[in-house]
């Protein structure tokens, strides 16, 4: 991982709290904001979903400089913390909420002032597996950008990917209700894309490739980056990360 994407430096404009959890650093959203302050009128809102295979020993702190980057192109950036496997997670606790996260969003941001007008899901490794289970779900969301993404949970538990971390996050539960593959075959009414390293050795890129080929409406970009870069702005991969979202985060009088 490069410093980029463990600079302690960089802190959210506000933290709000979606939900009690046992513990207080659980259940709630970092909020990074365009240029510090609260924009003019209804806003585009990014949900940005963190990895780490779902293990308490990855938190969303780790994504704060991709959060303030994508905050610096206009965008209201929203990072939920959700309970994780060995700190009270598991499915379906961790999907749950990442989707109460979701849907509180729009009273939460009016208590600092922003109008959210619609909603992006960002998510990177197995947030980007989160971000692929809301497209596949009734969430109310503009378009889905899924990084690295831990797609196809069967072929993840065969591959063993991060030392039995699927396994872990299904703890004995049917993996088809928390399947992106599957649950996919529910188009959504929104855009959804994946970008995914021919280097990444933590998440194979097979994990993508299997998805667009079930399903080839989803977009697929293919880099020659590892896993990492995705989130780490100063990489070349960011610029298509970033190009993957509307140009403008200013939201257009039509979508109001």
């Amino acid at each position: 991982m490069t410093d980029s994407a463990t600079s302690p430096q960089v802190q959210p404009d506000a933290v709000l709290r979606y939900a009690d959890h046992p513990s207080p650093d659980d259940g709630v959203v970092d909020v990074h904001l365009p240029g510090g302050r609260v924009p003019e009128g209804p806003a585009r809102v990014l949900l940005v979903v963190h990895g780490g295979f779902w293990k308490a020993a990855w938190d969303r702190r780790h994504t704060r400089p991709q959060a303030r980057a994508l905050a610096d192109l206009g965008w209201v950036v929203a990072t939920p913390e959700y309970r994780r496997v060995g700190a009270g997670g598991g499915w379906p606790t961790t999907g749950d909420d990442v989707r109460r996260a979701l849907d509180a969003l729009p009273e939460l941001l009016a208590r600092i002032g922003v109008a959210t007008a619609q909603t992006w899901a960002m998510g990177h490794s197995a947030g980007g597996h989160l971000v692929l289970w809301l497209a596949g779900t009734d969430a109310p969301l503009a378009g889905v950008v899924a990084l690295a993404p831990v797609a196809d949970l069967d072929a993840a538990i065969a591959l063993d990917l991060g030392d039995g971390a699927t396994t872990a996050l299904l703890g004995g539960h049917d993996p088809a209700g928390a399947d992106p593959l599957r649950l996919l075959d529910r188009r959504p009414a929104h855009d959804v894309t994946v970008v995914h390293g021919s280097a990444d050795d933590a998440v194979p890129l097979s994990q993508s490739l299997g998805l667009v080929a079930r399903h080839p409406w989803i977009g697929l970009r293919r880099l020659d980056c590892d896993h990492m870069s995705l989130v780490d702005p100063t990489s070349p991969a960011w610029a298509t990360v970033v190009g993957c979202l509307p140009p403008d985060a200013r939201v257009p009088q039509d979508a109001h």
